[in-house]
């Protein structure tokens, strides 16, 4: 049996560790290895589990320090499982694959941003200098050496463009191959009990997905949905996930006026209007509930979790941002194309991007979030569009199901 490596950071709550889970379900002809660096695991994944133990630093120094000991630990790795191939998610995880091969191992680097959009915003990158060396560190690093690859795969057409636009990347060695999902396990999962939450959803409830950060964006639906009250007394707002902007979010909710349940602080009761629940690795019980799937992330790669809501046949309503969502709400058009008005597209409804900006509760809603709470209350309200797009979103879901995707990489593994 040929042996597989996946190689990610860790196995936390993000998409990019879900795609990880699913895939090694896929490759069921494989036996399969998940190499992380840091000890964190969230997803159950079908295959042997190796921790290096030398988590991620935001010091530029300690980054350099870290080089050479992943280097030497993954190497040695790569030398005792001897791998058919190497398919790496995220970065450095793509760097430190591309700079390891070993005899005649494949190496497939994935891309899961815009890597444009990721350099200028993600605080990962850090500020100022730090961000510019490592910006231009890495459009070496992609021209030079992630030309060497045997293949790169993207997770969105507009995720290739900008590397190849951007990044220099030859548009031969590149597979556009979209992120798999198990639709018959999302939609099983989907009908087990919500327990003690079941009483948030006595009330029509809008949701929302994804890690408590700045790609997101959800500081702006938290506003937005402060309107929507004024109009829907009963509704309600869960959001879904962790992360570093907890404390910001749950602050401006409660600056905002709205009673905020927090996951790790309060007892629940139907009361809430806000309802954070941390991390759960079934959001699938809690979507199909809902009566609409927001989704104001600022950028992505993709956008698993709307992909994730259409399997559990909730209609969208989406940022159109870079890079992921026009894809799959309107596939038909030039996924290049960002509106600046309300979109009713064939999938979902696809709204004007927002700024990069971190507002506070008392700043007036600017035109675009007064847009969108314009749009949430239509389909709030009408029934019937909400069930022509809850069917459209079971149909286009069918078309990343995991076996096809599966398909797609096993034959690019050939």
């Amino acid at each position: 049996m040929k042996r597989l490596i996946f190689l990610i950071p860790h196995l936390g709550s993000g998409g990019a560790e879900r795609v990880v889970a699913n895939l090694s379900y896929g490759f069921r002809d494989f036996e399969n290895y998940i190499v992380i660096f840091e000890n964190i695991v969230k997803y159950k994944v079908n295959g042997k589990i190796v921790v290096l133990n030398i988590p991620a630093s935001q010091s530029l120094i300690k980054k350099l320090i870290n080089l050479p000991i992943r280097y030497y630990k993954l190497k040695r790795v790569k030398q005792k499982i001897k791998p058919y191939a190497t398919i790496s998610l995220l970065e450095p995880m793509n760097f430190y694959n591309a700079i390891t091969k070993v005899n005649k191992e494949k190496i497939l680097l994935s891309f899961h941003s815009n890597y444009t959009k990721t350099f200028e915003e993600d605080p990962f990158f850090g500020d100022g200098i730090k961000r510019k060396i490592l910006y231009f560190a890495y459009r070496i690093v992609f021209k030079i050496l992630y030309n060497e690859a045997d293949l790169i795969i993207a997770i969105s057409k507009d995720v290739a463009l900008d590397l190849i636009k951007n990044f220099g990347i030859d548009s031969k060695k590149i597979k556009v191959i979209y992120n798999p999902y198990p639709i018959e396990e999302i939609n099983r999962l989907s009908e087990e009990g919500l327990d003690e939450f079941e009483t948030i959803f006595k009330h029509p409830v809008i949701i929302t997905a994804g890690r408590l950060t700045k790609q997101k964006g959800q500081w702006y639906l938290l506003r937005i949905f402060r309107k929507l009250k004024e109009k829907h007394k009963d509704l309600r707002l869960v959001i879904l996930g962790e992360g570093e902007l907890k404390e910001y979010l749950v602050e401006l909710s409660e600056k905002l006026g709205l009673k905020t349940f927090v996951w790790d602080r309060d007892n629940i009761s139907e009361d809430f209007d806000v309802s954070f629940l941390g991390f759960h690795k079934n959001p699938f019980k809690f979507m199909a509930r809902a009566k609409l799937f927001i989704f104001p992330s600022l950028w992505e790669g993709f956008g698993n979790a709307v992909v994730e809501a259409m399997a559990c046949g909730v209609p969208v309503v989406s940022s159109d941002c870079r890079s992921g969502p026009r894809e799959i709400l309107a596939p038909d058009t030039d996924f290049s194309y960002q509106t600046e008005k309300p979109e009713f597209a064939e999938y979902g409804v696809l709204m004007p991007v927002f700024e990069v900006k971190f507002k506070s509760a008392d700043e007036p809603l600017e035109e675009k979030e007064l847009m969108w709470v314009e749009v949430i209350n239509k389909m709030l309200e009408d029934e019937s569009l909400r069930g022509i797009y809850s069917e459209r979103a079971k149909q286009r879901a069918d078309d990343f199901g995991l076996e096809k995707i599966v398909e797609e990489w096993i034959e690019v593994l050939r």
